[in-house]
């Protein structure tokens, strides 16, 4: 049965970037792999194939929507340590539905019976975008995952995209596998917001600068770690999300909290945080 995923979170967050090295983590796990990029910028796959590929929709534009004119390598490239890669595509900017185009690359990808070929297949969906197109993804895929930081913003769209988890659970296998703290040195925000929508956290990121430096070199961890095995400890953190994922966890339908309640929360551990304990009250409390 293959494994398939869809990766949300807040723009900007390195959902795109944290996929590609999931995607690798998974082929380096034996696994064949097909990554589908959900975003008009075409640049998902762009770490694992060095370039942005053509899309999907100007390929069907191209062919006048005949899908019997289309091969699996018309739309399909081949990434770092055989990850297969496709980018959706999108209409022009201020014209048309994005989702739209999400709808017809799964249908084109059925008719060339590409679900049927991987292990694994991971959806890299646009920003923070929870409309009924963009949250197409989720009626194919058994896990979403939520890239996010340490940060009220993030944390708020992670919110809003575990309360679309929860509708489509209502009418597909759906279940959220957890949260992925991506460029945070701290996780106390993260932590109270789990408290408060319990979910498994999978992995925490910290600063890591060769993670930026990775989407600037148009490459995954892996292969910038191949010539500087310094990094191996990076891609670590990578393999320990593919072999959660391998175990096929059970994950959550998560509650979400409503917004005004989850503002409240967030903003109340910005302005009123816990102060510091002194050495005697910390000793009193070890006495306790």
């Amino acid at each position: 049965m293959t494994l398939t995923l869809a990766v949300y979170g807040k723009g900007g967050i390195g959902k795109s970037t944290t996929s590609c090295n999931i995607s690798t983590a998974l082929a380096k796990r034996g696994k064949k792999v097909l990554q589908i990029g959900c975003d008009p910028k075409h640049d998902s796959t762009f770490t694992l194939t060095g370039f942005l590929i053509p899309t999907i929709i100007d390929t069907l534009q191209e062919q006048d929507f005949h899908y019997e004119n289309i091969w699996p390598e018309d739309v399909i490239y081949k990434g770092y340590a055989g990850v297969d890669c496709v980018e959706a595509g999108g209409p022009p900017a201020g014209a048309g539905c994005g989702g739209y185009v999400v709808g017809e690359t799964v249908k084109l990808l059925k008719e060339l019976n590409a679900f049927d070929e991987y292990d694994v297949i991971l959806f890299d969906v646009l920003g923070d975008v929870v409309c009924g197109g963009f949250a197409a993804p989720l009626n194919y895929a058994q896990y979403c995952l939520i890239v996010t930081d340490n940060g009220f913003d993030a944390l708020f769209a992670a919110n809003r995209i575990a309360a679309s988890v929860r509708e489509k659970a209502r009418t597909h296998p759906l279940r959220l596998a957890g949260l992925i703290g991506n460029r945070t040195s701290k996780r106390d925000l993260i932590d109270k917001y789990v408290q408060r929508v319990p979910m498994p956290v999978l992995e925490i990121l910290p600063l890591i600068e060769d993670i930026r430096v990775s989407r600037v070199k148009g490459q995954t961890l892996f292969e910038m770690a191949d010539n500087d095995p310094s990094l191996d400890y990076v891609c670590n953190y990578y393999l320990n999300i593919a072999d959660q994922l391998l175990a096929l966890p059970e994950g959550v339908v998560p509650n979400d909290a409503q917004d005004r309640e989850l503002f409240s929360l967030l903003s109340d551990f910005y302005l009123n945080p816990q102060a510091p304990k002194t050495e005697e009250e910390e000793l009193d409390l070890m006495m306790v």
